[in-house]
């Protein structure tokens, strides 16, 4: 058995009976909707038409939201049906990252994800959902996949059908007969101030979905007339996580590598104080992680009752692994315990590596946003980490384990790690994107609202700059001390426009 819908834009007359129709039978609050109705107009005046798109979440057969739920709130039955769960859910709305189709809302009551649910309580009893119910033209229809027999598997037997961003691997379930690509495809029409009747929403978290008017994917003469705002689920405490776990994960690398390569000798009271900035960094992180959930008091469930699959919570085991032999190396170095830091460094150094590259894997299970995808990301969150742990290096007083020697080593790494930085964003960014979401995002990015912080501030302040401060200024306390806080700086700059822009990109 395998429940799905098929919406005939044939029939669709674009009422809004199956929005209200949802609202009231599962009490969903404003603001936030299950089911909408998107339209769209194309065309030149008189030779125009308007297409309709009843929009809700696709039950996909591979659905990326219950990977990546870290403790199994979202679940997919037996029937098909993607099913959530209040009680369970922490409110980390990595779900919606994870959702190419912005099916899934935080309600503004409870606190918890949630989405169409195919009327489950209805279905269990034999009944149809409230919105195929409803509808007046039966252009909703809702039933086994697998039944030979029935009006579903008929139509989808016998109609050209089309489905909601393929490409995605999630094999929705969700088809449209006569699908106009102007609607399917969110970024094909272009949005103004104000729709049919209101004004874009753009009061919501983070201000929603962005869409340029210079956008090359926009296809002339198609306006979207009416639709819904979805927020930027992720607010800016996960580009300062992103941050601050390479500062904690890269701690400690950049002396670890100089004492396998002879630059630097062991110190009880460097690694003392590194440790101690590792520690505290990582804290920091675990306290964004936090922060950034809707429900709190539920973050030990990540912990204790885990979906293994989920590099969300994954990524909460790495970091309890790395804190821990964090914790035992400050121990060994706080009582002068030098053989045992040296058999403890390098254990701390590679989960640091794993601590830092994990969020790439996360990323990689958000299928909605296309930019934090890129092949590049695991290595560019080790090389993010290296620069910081050559910043951090830099910036040590002499009082706590800086020295000439030490200084010289941190610039040099310093500088390799800027320039690989760089070159990484480079190909990031300028490169061409295999899929039209990845380059809607670059393009905010590089030509967007975000272009002045990336340019400016990330690549120019933040790495060009402390390059140049580092190469051609001589080697004194203070060039070295600056192009440490630009580096610093401009990577924390680089972090909050990639996650910004990454789910700035309309997925509806």
């Amino acid at each position: 058995m395998r429940y799905g819908f098929i919406i005939d834009n044939r029939k669709c007359i674009g009422c809004h009976a199956c929005t209200v129709a949802c609202k009231t039978e599962n009490h969903v609050p404003l603001t936030v909707n299950r089911t909408w109705v998107k339209y769209v107009e194309k065309g030149t005046f008189p030779n125009t038409r308007r297409v309709f798109q009843v929009t809700r979440c696709n039950h996909c057969e591979n659905p990326p939201c219950v990977t990546i739920c870290p403790v199994t709130a979202m679940y997919q039955r037996k029937d098909g049906i993607v099913d959530f769960s209040s009680d369970r859910c922490i409110g980390c709305k990595a779900c919606m990252q994870a959702c190419p189709y912005d099916s899934i809302y935080i309600d503004p009551d409870e606190g918890t994800a949630a989405k169409c649910h195919y009327c489950a309580h209805r279905t269990e009893v034999g009944l149809e959902p409230s919105c195929v119910v409803v509808c007046p033209e039966h252009a909703i229809i809702a039933g086994d996949l697998d039944a030979c027999d029935g009006e579903i598997a008929q139509l989808l037997a016998r109609e050209p059908v089309r489905v909601r961003k393929p490409e995605q691997g999630t094999r929705p379930k969700l088809y449209y007969i006569d699908g106009d690509e102007s609607a399917i495809v969110p970024t094909a029409a272009r949005h103004e101030s104000i729709y049919m009747w209101a004004e874009r929403n753009q009061s919501v978290h983070g201000g929603g979905a962005i869409y340029p008017p210079d956008s090359p994917l926009l296809q002339k003469n198609a306006l979207t007339a009416y639709d819904v705002s979805h927020a930027r689920p992720w607010g800016w405490q996960v580009p300062a996580y992103c941050w601050t776990k390479s500062i904690g994960s890269g701690a400690l690398a950049i002396p670890a590598i100089a004492m396998l390569l002879g630059r630097l000798a062991a110190d009880r009271w460097r690694d003392l104080v590194l440790s101690s900035i590792a520690l505290l960094f990582t804290a920091l992180t675990t306290l964004l992680l936090v922060w950034d959930l809707e429900h709190k008091a539920r973050f030990l469930r990540v912990v204790f009752t885990p979906q293994s699959k989920s590099w969300l919570a994954r990524g909460a085991f790495i970091l309890i692994a790395y804190s821990g032999l964090g914790g035992l190396f400050w121990l060994a170095s706080v009582f002068g315990l030098g053989s045992i830091t040296v058999i403890l460094l390098w254990p701390t150094v590679i989960v640091g590596f794993f601590a830092a590259m994990y969020t790439a894997f996360l990323f990689g299970q958000c299928e909605g946003r296309d930019l934090w995808q890129t092949p590049l990301l695991p290595v560019h969150l080790v090389v993010q980490a290296l620069l910081c742990g050559a910043a951090v290096l830099v910036l040590l007083p002499s009082a706590f384990g800086g020295s000439p020697q030490v200084w010289a080593v941190a610039r040099e790494a310093l500088g390799f790690t800027l320039v690989f930085h760089l070159l990484i964003v480079a190909a990031e960014f300028m490169m061409p994107h295999s899929t039209d979401n990845s380059a809607y995002a670059a393009r905010l990015i590089t030509h967007g609202p975000f272009k002045t912080w990336f340019w400016a501030g990330a690549v120019v302040a933040g790495g060009i700059l402390p390059l140049l401060l580092l190469w051609l200024v001589p080697a004194d306390f203070y060039s070295g001390k600056i192009a440490g806080v630009l580096a610093l700086a401009g990577l924390l700059i680089f972090e909050w426009c990639f996650v910004m822009a990454g789910q700035s990109v309309p997925n509806s």
